[in-house]
């Protein structure tokens, strides 16, 4: 049972009948009948139970907007509900409006609809949904929680979805839709057109310009159908803040713009994700929906308290190609992580892909080396030096072994591993 404001009120309004008359008889004569009106009320509401509530299909929205949440509500009774509903959700699920008030017929159905503005990525989950029952005066109310699943999924914002138009304009004139051709190595030979001022004078084809008389040169485009095989590692290293996100969502985002623009350029791409196992894994049967398969194999993920097992990583990067293919880490460039667990593996997968090492680096290293005004700021600089030499002395470790090591903030980033693969892709060397 639950109280309405209107109880207080009402026992406060008695304070004139005291003053006419002050006795106790009159206080307490008032009171019961304040508290027999309520139990009537409450007597006379209708029961909770007996409303029917169900939620609407599961909803999924972009982490940073909006989406809805809707109830339906119907009353099979023949009396009047009058109630108060909350739609709870946990509060990483961003609920705003979830109180409801309403009056339902017998026999009506209503819509509820509570706005949903997530603030963590994954699934965020219904709570539960509580209908307090006030009686026709609505001094009291039943009140009785039901339990209506229901969840919304947060996917990953794609903030560098901005890069994107920049780098297919680069694709686009090195896959030759464009007046510019770029020849590299490994690349494929496309057709042959008149030489015009500013060719390369090796790309001439001298047998066709013989035939013709006029200087022809040959044209290429980069090869197609090559293998991008996206790593993310989901391991204890994810879960670090950088600039007020996990590091985990951060490498999301890189690998994002990388797979589609490699989509874009034909080739296909596959995402594996995990720690100690694997977590996800997406295929590249469709390009079409490429990119929606991996924002929804993306999103439940979260970062486990373990240490990446790089072997079972490795193995099921052996199971998705047996053929040579760009292998993309997206993982923390820790030194004792990558001493201990990856170098191992390294030296196996190098022999058989091009590997890249993508690590999100954390600029707040570098302000701390650069803060020395104090003795406290002083000691903070001397382990910030300390942690950048021993992550340079890493990657240079890793460069020994044919890595290329990728590192920068979380908004730099994607564009430059976008980048690293159309240098490849320009030099044939995928």
């Amino acid at each position: 049972m639950a109280l309405s404001w209107r109880v207080p009120a009402l026992l406060l309004l008695g304070l004139v009948a005291v003053v006419v008359q002050p006795t106790r008889e009159v206080v307490l004569l008032w009171v019961a009948g304040v508290v027999v009106l309520t139990l009537l009320d409450v007597v006379l509401a209708v029961s909770p139970r007996r409303l029917l509530v169900e939620r609407e299909a599961d909803a999924q929205v972009r982490l940073g907007d909006s989406g809805t949440s809707t109830l339906l509500l119907t009353n099979p009774g023949r009396r009047t509900l009058r109630a108060l509903v909350r739609d709870a959700w946990q509060p990483s699920a961003g609920a705003a409006g979830d109180r409801h008030r309403l009056v339902l017929k017998g026999g009506e159905r209503r819509r509820l609809t509570t706005t949903l503005t997530p603030t963590r990525r994954g699934d965020r989950l219904a709570d539960r949904v509580t209908v307090r029952s006030f009686g026709p005066l609505r001094l009291g109310a039943r009140q009785r929680s039901l339990d209506v699943g229901g969840a919304v999924r947060a996917l990953p914002p794609f903030h560098s979805r901005k890069h994107l138009p920049s780098r297919l304009a680069a694709l686009r004139q090195l896959d030759g839709r464009s007046a510019v051709r770029v020849r590299g190595q490994g690349t494929e030979f496309d057709s042959l057109r008149d030489y015009v001022e500013g060719d390369d004078v090796r790309s001439i084809d001298w047998r066709a310009t013989a035939r013709r008389r006029h200087a022809v040169v040959r044209t290429w485009q980069p090869e197609r159908d090559r293998r991008v095989i996206l790593v993310l590692d989901t391991s204890r290293t994810s879960a670090a803040r950088i600039e007020d996100q996990p590091r985990l969502d951060a490498a999301m985002d890189a690998a994002l713009l990388l797979a589609a623009l490699a989509s874009r350029a034909g080739d296909r791409v596959d995402l594996v994700a995990g720690d100690r196992w694997v977590r996800a894994r997406v295929g590249s049967a469709n390009r079409t929906t490429l990119l929606a398969d991996l924002v929804q194999a993306m999103a439940p993920l979260e970062p486990a308290l373990l240490e990446a097992s790089w072997p079972t990583l490795a193995s099921a990067v052996a199971d998705t190609s047996r053929r040579r293919a760009l292998v993309v880490l997206l993982t923390a460039l820790e030194p004792s992580v990558v001493e201990t667990s990856l170098l191992p593996t390294l030296a196996t997968m190098t022999a058989h892909h091009r590997v890249v090492v993508a690590s999100v680096g954390d600029p707040a290293l570098a302000e701390m080396a650069g803060r020395r005004s104090t003795t406290a700021e002083v000691y903070d600089a001397a382990a910030a030096e300390r942690t950048l030499a021993l992550r340079e002395r890493t990657a240079a470790t890793l460069g020994r072994l044919g890595v290329t090591v990728l590192e920068a903030d979380p908004e730099h980033l994607p564009p430059r591993l976008a980048d690293h693969y159309l240098l490849l892709k320009s030099q044939g060397l995928l």
